[in-house]
């Protein structure tokens, strides 16, 4: 009999992505594609999690939802809870503390350790789907509190990547993405020349982070280092 994941990844319910974000999802780095991971992740999808009470209105009802489906899975043995969107990190600290296994709900987390290996005199550029959806209580809720040394750019405004909002039945031209991808990163460093690494909130960037270290030549944190990192943390994949 195979062996259950240890590590499971709450994602929106089943029916309820639009066609964009199930184009992101057939790239290999992508949060919910399983060939993005060296080792099983269990992929399970909640009801009511959708970009409307993640992104737009988080609400009570969904972390209730959340704190349930945690609880099911660490009674099945899990040692590890994620999920597949950054703005997640407005429910962190009730979900970590909801079961005794590690909850890890947004990349975000790794914030304050690239603030503190980068030094006092750098910044910690945030890339996010939606900037203007990013607020300080989602930072302050992944205990990110020194917010002097944080630049927060988005994807919004680009014209490919905003289909998702003004038009997401429509298909992204997933080329294009790359150069928004990159565009937006160049521009941040050109603006803000201090940014010694990138922290990826959106889980659908991962596929586009090996690009950006490579002409960046800075860390480039995403959802994927940090789920490697935990996985390492718990034995659930090894470098040696």
């Amino acid at each position: 009999m195979k062996e259950t994941p240890k590590i499971a990844l709450l994602r929106w319910e089943k029916g309820d992505v639009p066609p964009t974000l199930l184009q992101l999802e057939t790239l290999p780095g992508n949060s919910t594609n399983p060939a993005s991971y060296p080792f099983d992740v269990d992929l399970v999808h909640v009801k009511g999690a959708n970009m409307q009470t993640v992104l737009y209105e988080p609400c009570q009802e969904l972390l209730d939802e959340y704190i349930r489906v945690c609880k099911e899975l660490a009674a099945q043995g899990v040692k590890a809870i994620t999920t597949s969107c950054g703005f997640n990190a407005i429910y962190q600290p009730e979900l970590a503390q909801s079961v005794p296994q590690v909850v890890f709900s947004t990349s975000l987390l790794q914030v304050p350790f690239a603030q503190a290996i980068v030094g006092a005199n750098r910044k910690v550029c945030i890339m996010t789907a939606h900037a203007g959806k990013l607020s300080e209580e989602h930072l302050r809720r992944c205990n990110i509190t020194d917010l002097d040394r944080v630049v927060v750019v988005g994807m919004q405004d680009q014209p490919q990547w905003s289909i998702m909002y003004d038009e997401p039945d429509k298909e992204f031209d997933l080329n294009a993405i790359v150069d928004e991808v990159l565009g937006v990163a160049r521009k941040c460093l050109e603006d803000h020349p201090d940014v010694g690494a990138i922290v990826l909130e959106c889980t659908d960037l991962p596929p586009y982070a090996p690009m950006l270290r490579e002409e960046l030549g800075i860390p480039v944190f995403d959802f994927n280092s940090m789920m490697g990192h935990v996985a390492m943390s718990l034995n659930v994949h090894k470098l040696y």
